[in-house]
């Protein structure tokens, strides 16, 4: 194993944990002899328990107020110290760049940030994290006391949950002195909500789909099958869609149980970020795009034809029902 213990962080939503906290799991497992998840917050210990059921081999939690940065880096920063891992994996939520940061600062700790490779070579462990608006990958290697990987969601499997699974808790308290800043106010900014890293269905446009008035085509379908839209980045520049629908390396890791790409050639920057999809349909008139390397169903053929002919299957089939 690459080293012998990995502090992952679980950030919680509304009690629970998001997605990418699950995710490390699924990673730290691979490297570690021992993973260790730490939940902070109200009601830590139910969702403690979701880790363990999801790979974690002993929890630690911390109850606190709501989210603050400071605290929470404090709180992470003395546990770490306390129990110290090797590495500690923060997942790259808007709150965990934030968080991560300043945890590696504290701890005067090496900090990989948007990582999407994790592996074990020759006894050490390799962060993969793209550069350059992914045209590159750059390799760390970790060696040192303790080092922090801001991890991007998406990027790895969750394990299938072990019901009943037994896991050590333990129930810390960590002083935080006075906050030098506190929040007054929060206000949410209303704007285009798009949960692609947890769609299980994703129909995805490029620019071969012609125009924005063809891409509807994509919205239609995705609507249909109770998917959400996805798109290449050309698309997204084109106008034709928004940044939050993006998918790839200067977008979103999307691992859907179903993808499917119109009239996407199938660039690495695309790819690398739909590649962990359980299924994936490719459509596109070239017959040698490399969209067909990685699709489990290939249609060569006009994606605004096939779309159109998909559409209406689906209405037929939700007649008949």
């Amino acid at each position: 194993m690459g080293c012998k213990n990995v502090m992952v962080y679980v950030e919680t939503a509304e009690g629970k944990p998001v997605n990418v906290g699950l995710e490390m799991l699924t990673a730290a497992k691979d490297i570690a002899e021992k993973v260790t998840a730490v939940v902070i917050g109200a009601d830590a210990a139910s969702a403690a328990a979701t880790a363990i059921s999801y790979g974690a081999d002993a929890a630690i939690t911390v109850d606190a107020a709501e989210y603050n940065t400071e605290a929470y880096a404090v709180i992470i920063e003395a546990l770490a110290k306390k129990y110290a891992p090797e590495m500690v994996f923060v997942g790259g939520t808007t709150n965990g760049k934030d968080l991560g940061a300043r945890v590696a600062a504290k701890l005067k700790a090496g900090c990989v940030t948007d990582v999407i490779g994790i592996k074990e070579a020759d006894g050490k462990v390799v962060l993969t994290a793209p550069l350059y608006g992914g045209s590159i990958y750059s390799d760390a290697v970790v060696d040192g006391s303790v080092a922090v990987a801001i991890v991007r969601g998406g990027v790895f499997k969750k394990a299938e949950p072990e019901e009943g699974k037994q896991g050590e808790v333990t129930a810390e308290t960590v002083e935080v002195a006075e906050l030098k800043a506190k929040i007054v106010n929060a206000v949410q900014e209303i704007s285009e909500s798009v949960n692609l890293e947890e769609a299980e269905i994703i129909v995805a446009g490029g620019r071969g789909m012609g125009s924005a008035e063809n891409f509807e085509l994509v919205k239609e379908l995705a609507d249909l099958l109770g998917g959400v839209v996805g798109a290449t980045r050309p698309a997204m520049e084109d106008g034709w869609v928004s940044r939050a629908h993006q998918v790839g390396q200067s977008g979103k890791i999307v691992a859907p149980k179903l993808y499917i790409a119109a009239g996407i050639s199938g660039a690495i920057q695309h790819v690398s970020g739909m590649i962990g999809s359980d299924y994936i349909v490719a459509i596109n008139k070239d017959e040698d795009a490399s969209i067909f390397d990685v699709a489990n169903v290939g249609i060569v053929g006009n994606a605004i034809d096939a779309l159109k002919i998909m559409i209406e299957e689906v209405k037929k089939m939700k007649a008949d029902e």
